[in-house]
C-alpha cells in the first residue's frame, strides 16, 4: 500500500511539472529521495509515468497530431506545422540520448546533478525572458524548419536531469524568434516522440529489473500523471502568457537552495 501512495505522489509531481519549465525529472528525483523511492526500479518508473503526461498532450492536441500526418486541416493556415518539423527538431537530442543513455542514467540521476541543472536552467530562463521578446513566429504554424532544428539543439540540454526539457525548448524557441505560446505548444508536441522513444528504450533495457507485480504501481503512476497533466497543460499556457519565465527561474533557485540545506542537514 505504501508503494501505491508513493506512486500517486510521484504521478502528481510528474503531471504538474512535465510541461512547466522546472524539470519534471529533477522533481521526481528530489521527491523520490525525500519519500525513499529510489533504485533502478524507481528510475524506470520515473521515466515510464511520463507517458501518462504525454498521453494528455495527444488527447488535448488530437486534431493537431492528425494534421501532422495530413489527416486533418488547420483552419486559415496555408503552410501549417508538419511532421518534418518534428523529425528535424527531434534528431539532435535523439542521437545524443542514444549515445549517452547509459551514462545519463547511471551517473546523472542524483540529487546533486539535479541541483546543478535547476540552477543552470533557471539562468537560461531569465536570459530567454530578457532577450527573447522579438517574436517572428507568433503561432506554432509560423515556425520554420531552421527554427525547429535550433529548438532541437536546445533540447539537448534537457538530457541533463534538472535542466528541464520544457525549459530548454521554450527558452530556445524564444531566443530564436518564437512567441511564448508558439514555443510552449511546439515544446508540448515535440515531447511526444521524444518521451515515447526514451521510455521505450529504457523499458527495453530495464526488463530484467521488472516483474508482473510491478504493474499496479506503474499503472497508478501513469493514470495519476495523465489526469493531473490534462489540467496543468491548460493552466500553464494561461500562466505563461501572464507571468513569462522569470518567476519559474526564481522558483528553481529557491527549490535548489532549500534542497541543498536539506542535503547538508541529513
Amino acid at each position: 500500500m505504501m508503494d501505491i501512495i508513493k506512486a500517486i505522489i510521484e504521478g502528481i509531481v510528474e503531471g504538474l511539472t512535465e510541461f512547466a519549465p522546472i524539470s519534471s525529472t529533477g522533481h521526481l528525483i528530489l521527491v523520490g529521495d525525500l519519500i525513499g523511492f529510489t533504485g533502478d526500479k524507481a528510475k524506470t518508473f520515473e521515466i515510464f509515468i511520463q507517458l501518462g503526461s504525454i498521453l494528455a498532450v495527444v488527447v488535448l492536441y488530437f486534431k493537431r497530431f492528425l494534421s501532422l500526418f495530413g489527416l486533418a486541416k488547420i483552419e486559415g493556415e496555408r503552410n501549417p506545422l508538419n511532421l518534418l518539423h518534428i523529425i528535424i527538431a527531434a534528431i539532435p537530442a535523439s542521437v545524443l540520448g542514444l549515445v549517452c543513455h547509459d551514462f545519463i542514467k547511471d551517473k546523472l540521476f542524483s540529487p546533486t546533478t539535479v541541483l546543478v541543472g535547476l540552477v543552470a536552467g533557471g539562468i537560461l530562463l531569465i536570459v530567454a525572458d530578457k532577450r527573447g521578446n522579438h517574436a517572428k513566429s507568433e503561432t506554432i504554424d509560423h515556425i520554420s524548419y531552421k527554427q525547429a532544428f535550433q529548438i532541437g539543439l536546445f533540447q539537448c540540454l534537457s538530457l541533463w536531469p534538472g535542466f528541464s526539457r520544457a525549459g530548454s525548448t521554450i527558452s530556445g524557441g524564444l531566443l530564436i524568434g518564437c512567441g511564448y505560446k508558439a514555443a510552449a505548444e511546439f515544446s508540448f508536441i515535440l515531447a511526444v516522440p521524444m518521451m515515447v522513444g526514451a521510455t521505450g528504450l529504457d523499458l527495453l533495457k530495464s526488463l530484467d529489473t521488472l516483474s508482473p507485480k510491478d504493474l499496479p504501481l506503474f499503472l497508478t503512476g501513469f493514470i495519476t500523471a495523465f489526469i493531473v497533466a490534462m489540467l496543468s497543460i491548460v493552466f500553464f499556457l494561461k500562466l505563461l502568457q501572464r507571468i513569462k519565465l522569470t518567476p519559474f527561474a526564481i522558483y528553481r533557485f529557491v527549490l535548489s537552495a532549500l534542497f541543498l540545506v536539506y542535503m547538508l542537514l541529513i
